[in-house]
């Protein structure tokens, strides 16, 4: 996964406010609730030395979200009176979360981008003909490309079509035209076709070839999507599960073939540590569920990172602090360039929960 997402946030120097905070709508006054967090995060950050202008910029920011339904939090960063980064999370955190620090506690905002895939899907249902009192039916085709799971709270614009259902095997190529379109525009790796079994059939033989491989049908009407969510949001969140996207599913393959053969490829804290140091980390691999409790000394520059004051002296850097691992990692890998790739515990357990693969050795190799 790129961490491109990220640069705006670290472009800024520190220190900043952070905050995960849980946004939900589908709470009794949920208004109230945010009211209530709100003020408890701001007097959290002040209390942890935040100044008043950062607090007062983070508080203003976090509930503006409101368009957004159901379940969701906000990843909320400021520094010295200015908004760094604000988005949307597919999923409320576990609990309210507010440091101040000068390395951005960006981590969980990282992990919920995973698995980052990148998808169209398509929903088709029989509709009565319009302004019609008959017993004839139109055909009603909505589409919506998007990256799961951020897309469950930042979906693209839906795209609605209806057409005569006699009509549609001559409508269905310009309907596939354009869903090929926006399939290629946003790189879709799956195309998730639903509804009417006849009308997918049809529509699948349309699409490209090179689109046609990519295509899974399933049972569902998507009529249960809400405005402002992802279209087919329950069916992609069974279908995704567990799964990585095609890049990140090479750099997994590629971990473990290195690592078998003894190159290109280390685990564990110290060698992670090493790699990001020296800039040779092509990949940051983390497990999911992380446990990253440990911290680790940082300079003002991404790539001084050490596990000891000591070590970064070794290095030149005679003005480091501590920060928590997860932190200092993830911005010494967007610093660096690396990607990120989140893996499964039970998949791939790795020493520490991380793992590193070295430039140089070919992403598939």
């Amino acid at each position: 996964m790129e961490l491109t997402f990220l640069s705006p946030l670290y472009a800024r120097q520190g220190p900043f406010a952070c905050v995960y905070v849980d946004t939900s709508r589908d709470v009794e006054d949920p208004d109230r609730a945010i009211e209530l967090r709100r003020r408890h995060l701001k007097e959290e950050l002040e209390a942890q030395g935040a100044d008043p202008a950062t607090t007062g910029t983070l508080a203003r920011t976090v509930g503006t979200d409101q368009d957004v339904p159901g379940p969701h939090g906000q990843a909320v960063f400021a520094a010295h009176g200015r908004l760094a980064l604000a988005e949307e999370l597919p999923r409320p955190p576990t609990r309210d979360r507010a440091r101040f620090t000068m390395v951005p506690d960006a981590m969980p905002l990282a992990l919920q981008h995973a698995p980052d895939i990148p998808y169209a899907a398509v929903v088709m249902r029989r509709v009565p003909e319009a302004g019609r009192e008959t017993a004839q039916q139109d055909l009603e085709v909505e589409f919506q490309t998007g990256r799961w799971p951020v897309a469950r709270v930042a979906a693209g614009e839906r795209t609605l079509r209806r057409v005569p259902a006699g009509d549609w095997r001559q409508e269905a190529g310009p309907v596939a035209g354009e869903l090929a379109e926006l399939a290629d525009r946003g790189e879709a790796e799956t195309i998730v076709l639903s509804g009417d079994l006849w009308a997918r059939g049809v529509l699948t033989r349309e699409l490209p070839g090179r689109l046609r491989e990519r295509v899974i049908g399933i049972e569902s009407d998507g009529r249960a999507a809400e405005p402002g969510r992802a279209l087919l949001e329950e069916e992609l969140d069974y279908l995704f599960r567990g799964r990585a996207n095609t890049r990140d599913q090479a750099r997994i393959e590629a971990f473990r073939a290195r690592t078998a053969r003894g190159g290109g490829a280390a685990e564990g804290l110290v060698a992670v540590v090493e790699a990001l140091r020296e800039g040779r980390a092509d990949a940051l691999l983390v497990n999911d569920p992380a446990d990253l409790s440990v911290r680790l000394w940082v300079g003002t520059a991404p790539k001084q990172i050490g596990l000891s004051d000591a070590e970064l002296n070794a290095y030149g850097v005679h003005s480091g602090w501590e920060e928590p691992a997860d932190a200092a990692l993830l911005r010494a890998a967007v610093g660096t360039r690396a990607e990120l790739v989140v893996v499964p515990r039970e998949e791939l357990p790795m020493t520490d929960g991380l793992g590193v693969l070295l430039r140089g050795s070919g992403a598939g190799a």
